[in-house]
């Protein structure tokens, strides 16, 4: 028999999320995932990413439907003063506060120094999320995905050498620094624990966009060179994307003993022992000699049945597959990748812990969706509610 599973990691955290677009929904939305009551605030007109469609499942895009699961919704408006006096009350009763208001904003709020916050309010973790930070020389400044690939140095070194730079095709950017502003979060939440205050944390897209450019920034630091290398590792050869006879197959050799392997099974066990291949550094050094020489065995085996092989033998590879092919995998079904309720679906929760279980409960919300019970929870009356919704500083 099962033991009974313990409440989520983050069940009792309640956190305000007041973020648009991306990355600070995202972070709400891990958290979410994990336990905490994550409440959304709102403009009238909602997040932008309700817009960023086709296509559209009851008026709202996709885009919006994956990052904000597992909240409620306050619509809230915070251009009048006495919608602001409301949102800072409920400062007072939550543990996350998670934000990406340029800061012009929070000065024509009165707050020309945000520590003010963390002052009024000992216990709140103030997570604020921005392009650049707001100091040096581009702080204050907005930030977008694909612009801060472009200047951090990311974009320059995907695509390939013939082809110029190239775009991550994800917002790769943003879905990191939502990450890193959940585990920022976390870490705070535990040192709570510890000294009973809270803190603030400023996570921007400038700093996580070079924290995940490794190996690149590492080489150039020790002398070395980022160049676009296409498909393939800068320092790790063979580790690159070969056609085959069937499909294409990514080929990841991550040390000698598998490149042995690989060569004995494509019937060229000789090959591992010539001086020039003998080990990765020689390797990376004739990249292109070698990828020739494997692209012409490689030229001759069906990929679906060479993936298991080498597998099998230990040698990291994959056929290439597409989005929609990638969701039908048998394994997405057994790793519960794959969510749907009602209208709602999207990934699964990646993150698994053993014995505090996550779970999707709530669907994405509409705007306002839950105002009424949002503000009864924190001890509004019916009466002040509905003076609120009179004055229209609620939805």
């Amino acid at each position: 028999m099962k033991s009974q599973l313990a409440k989520s990691a983050l069940d009792g955290v309640v956190v305000l999320d007041a973020s648009r677009v991306l990355a600070g929904p995202l972070s709400g939305q891990i958290l979410g995932d994990h336990g905490a009551e994550v409440i959304k605030v709102e403009s009238f007109s909602g997040d932008d990413t309700r817009q960023y469609g086709p296509p559209s499942v009851n008026n709202d895009a996709p885009y919006y439907i994956g990052l904000n699961r597992n909240k409620q919704d306050l619509a809230l408006d915070l251009s009048e003063p006495s919608g602001r006096d409301m949102f800072l009350q409920l400062l007072g009763q939550v543990d996350v506060l998670i934000e990406n208001f340029k800061i012009s904003t929070w000065q024509k709020w009165g707050f020309d120094d945000l520590s003010v916050l963390t002052e009024r309010y000992p216990r709140l973790i103030h997570c604020r999320v921005s392009g650049f930070g707001e100091d040096g020389e581009f702080g204050g400044l907005p930030g977008y995905d694909a612009a801060v690939q472009s200047l951090s140095g990311l974009m320059s070194i995907n695509g390939t050498p013939e082809h110029g730079p190239v775009r991550m095709g994800i917002p790769i950017v943003d879905i990191s620094t939502g990450m890193n502003a959940a585990m920022g979060v976390a870490f705070a939440l535990y040192e709570r624990e510890k000294s009973g205050r809270g803190q603030a944390l400023e996570i921007t897209l400038f700093d996580t966009a070079l924290g995940m450019l490794y190996p690149h920034t590492v080489n150039v630091l020790h002398g070395g060179v980022a160049q676009r290398t296409g498909n393939g590792h800068p320092n790790i050869v063979p580790y690159d994307l070969f056609p085959t006879k069937t499909n294409d197959l990514f080929i990841a050799i991550g040390n000698d003993r598998q490149f042995a392997s690989l060569c004995k099974e494509l019937g060229k066990p000789e090959l591992a022992q010539q001086p020039e291949y003998a080990t990765n550094r020689k390797r990376v050094t004739h990249r292109v000699q070698l990828t020739k020489e494997l692209t012409e065995m490689l030229s001759k085996c069906d990929a679906k049945a060479l993936f298991q092989r080498l597998m099998d033998i230990g040698v990291p590879c994959s056929p290439m597959l597409t989005v929609e092919e990638a969701l039908a995998l048998d394994h997405t079904e057994t790793r519960k990748m794959r969510v749907e309720i009602g209208d709602y679906r999207a990934t699964g929760i990646p993150i698994k812990l053993a014995r505090t279980p996550r779970q999707v409960r709530l669907t994405p919300p509409a705007i306002g969706q839950h105002s009424r019970d949002v503000l009864k929870r924190f001890g509004y009356s019916d009466d002040s509610i509905d003076t609120a919704m009179r004055e229209n500083l609620i939805k």
